[in-house]
């Protein structure tokens, strides 16, 4: 893994979290913005398990985590729906 690669990492959860607070500054419904923010995160965890933890090495774990948080995830914004 190449410093070039955890540099774009770096940039894309830079990216990702300005996103999420850019979108707190729409005017937007409440469940629109908690789904966001909630992809947002999900898609952060994805790139710190594929680039700082190595894992897109290893494409079954990274699939497996991949599942699993998007199950947790979605339990989340149930709930917060309710």
């Amino acid at each position: 893994m190449g410093d070039n690669t955890l540099t774009r990492a770096w940039l894309a959860l830079l990216g990702l979290s300005v996103g999420s607070a850019v979108l707190t500054l729409l005017p937007v419904p409440a469940a629109v913005m908690g789904g966001g923010i909630l992809l947002l995160a999900l898609i952060k965890a994805r790139v710190i398990l594929a680039q700082y933890l190595d894992l897109a090495r290893s494409p079954a774990w990274l699939r497996g985590f991949t599942m699993v948080l998007t199950g947790f995830s979605v339990l989340i914004f149930a709930l917060y729906l309710v």
